[in-house]
């Protein structure tokens, strides 16, 4: 097979891709009445990462989507991150996937099928992975490659997490480092070196399952996974639901290899700026270094998690048993003129 490079065929990659959060607002309201659906637990009021529909026995089924155009060359890998990515928004609300059906999107006339075939198998992998089926999917011709799923998950109704959940006096960890914008930026502008990718992929192919496990901590109130818009864009949904703000603290945000050099050679993602344009105003003054890394649009990044201060003994013992060693970058606290204040 003739050796291809996805990223050459799409405008956009990854979650950058996003529409920004605030032209999306506009594209979401709507002047008319609403219907109410009792059963409806968590609808998309609050941006939150899922929709939960209580079935009336002490568990809600989640619903989610999400796709996007190539953020790597290879097509088995970015089927993974697809896929990954998409699986990531029910672990976030504490769930466990069920199963998943495909988005499908390829230019007939531009890519064969045999490279089309391996974007499935990546998908195919990440599902294996999570312990479920890809049991179907819809497909079409378009003009530029596009992958992703649509997963049901089920979730214990007193599990369930949602951005309006956040209190006061809770630590902030974030479960993966960030920069996979940068990354990813710095592949597509042709600057990066052999082999600086591959901590990025790493990440991005990494399945956020610990956040079914957390979900069931007392001390966990609530979780978000971090992508397209940002840390801070994900950071200031959970405190806009819940009415507090947050303070983080820069030096303690983790960051992927590398990322502060292709950051200085300009790497930046579109939908970086994008995000400061549309939150900027929400978060207190920031260097470029940190508004260029802290509103880093993400694709599979990992699960942003508050933990109760005088909880979080538990919350350690579950993320050593999975493997992750992690300290807090921050705090939340009361309400305060800027939804997030950056040390």
């Amino acid at each position: 097979m003739q050796e291809i490079k996805l990223t050459e065929y799409s405008h956009g990659a990854g979650c950058g891709c996003k529409i920004s959060p605030m032209l999306l607002d506009e594209i979401l309201k709507s002047g008319a009445a609403q219907p109410f659906f009792e059963q409806l637990l968590v609808g998309n009021e609050h941006k939150d990462d899922a929709a939960a529909y209580d079935l009336g026995d002490g568990s809600s089924v989640l619903s989610t989507t999400d796709f996007f155009m190539p953020i790597v060359d290879d097509a088995f890998t970015f089927g993974r991150i697809a896929a990954t990515n998409a699986l990531s928004d029910i672990y976030a609300m504490g769930g466990k996937p069920l199963m998943a059906i495909a988005i499908f999107g390829w230019p007939i006339d531009k890519l064969s099928s045999d490279v089309a075939k391996e974007v499935i198998e990546g998908g195919r992998r990440a599902c294996r992975d999570a312990d479920i089926p890809l049991a179907g999917g819809h497909s079409i011709d378009s003009p530029e490659p596009i992958f992703g799923l649509a997963v049901t998950g089920i979730v214990q109704n007193e599990n369930l997490m949602q951005n309006s959940g956040a209190v006061e006096d809770c630590y902030i960890f974030l479960t993966k480092p960030i920069g996979i914008g940068i990354l990813t930026t710095a592949q597509k502008q042709k600057k990066i070196e052999a082999g600086d990718i591959n901590v990025a992929i790493e990440a991005m192919t990494t399945l956020n399952k610990i956040g079914a496990s957390l979900a069931h901590l007392e001390s966990v109130v609530t979780m978000t996974d971090v992508t397209g818009f940002g840390l801070l864009g994900h950071l200031s949904e959970v405190c806009e639901a819940s009415g507090i703000s947050a303070n983080i603290w820069f030096d303690k945000v983790p960051l992927l290899a590398n990322v502060e050099k292709y950051r200085t050679l300009g790497c930046i993602a579109g939908g970086t700026r994008k995000n400061f344009m549309s939150y900027g105003h929400k978060i207190s003054p920031m260097t470029q270094q940190q508004r260029e890394i802290l509103c880093d649009a993400q694709t599979s990044g990992g699960l942003l998690v508050f933990v109760k201060k005088d909880g979080v003994d538990a919350f350690y013992e579950v993320a050593r048993e999975a493997g992750l060693t992690l300290q807090p970058i921050g705090e939340s606290v009361a309400k305060k003129e800027h939804l997030v204040e950056v040390f």
